[in-house]
């Protein structure tokens, strides 16, 4: 489906979708390409390629969110257990997640990269600009999967599924977990969406 969706036409199909079933309207090796690829076309400062991603299927993505009910017990209050725990279920239901993380080693190496007097300058900035190269590396991700005809959600059950995951899935120490962005077959249409018009919000200058 992707090879006749311009990215034009991407960006708009790109959609918060909850109601999901555990379905794939594609190849598992072609939801790997998809992060693949995003891994090594998105930017990062530096080109310090901190982004890692983990690809969780079928029954390690219901692992996943087995692990983020059980992490949600332990850690929240009952209320807001209680009215969270079917979105929970919602996300289990879906095909697959991906974990994105951003890899803290790798940005701390930028100081020997860039020595001490450009390290001193831009410190401050790495932790912001790691963020919003991770962003990058979801929403390219989530709009290649719609593109492909997935419906996704991008979820932030961070810190308290942290300790699971690495338990779990093996995950060395430097990797900070950022996002899950949830995957799987869409029922139904899109929830209808307000838009703010472009005219309020950019602002043009010609000279």
């Amino acid at each position: 489906m992707a090879t006749k969706v311009s990215l034009w036409d991407a960006m708009a199909l790109r959609r918060s979708r909850y109601a999901l079933v555990p379905q794939s309207p594609t190849s598992d090796e072609r939801i790997i390409k998809i992060v693949q690829h995003a891994v090594t076309q998105c930017p990062s400062p530096f080109n310090v390629q901190s982004a890692r991603a983990i690809i969780l299927l079928r029954g390690e993505h219901e692992k996943f969110w087995t692990l983020a009910e059980d992490s949600a017990v332990k850690t929240w209050p009952l209320p807001a257990y209680q009215a969270l725990k079917s979105k929970l279920a919602e996300y289990k239901s879906g095909y697959g997640t991906v974990l994105w993380f951003e890899d803290q080693d790798s940005i701390s190496a930028v100081e020997k990269q860039l020595g001490p007097a450009r390290w001193d300058l831009v410190k401050e900035k790495m932790p912001q600009w790691s963020e919003h190269s991770s962003g990058m590396h979801q929403y390219a991700v989530w709009t290649a999967l719609s593109a492909e005809g997935f419906g996704c959600n991008l979820q932030h059950y961070n810190p308290i599924v942290d300790e699971g995951v690495r338990e779990q899935w093996k995950v060395p120490s430097s990797w900070a977990l950022k996002a899950q962005l949830v995957f799987g077959k869409p029922v139904g249409p899109p929830r209808e969406k307000t838009v703010i018009p472009p005219e309020d919000r950019v602002f043009i200058y010609k000279s």
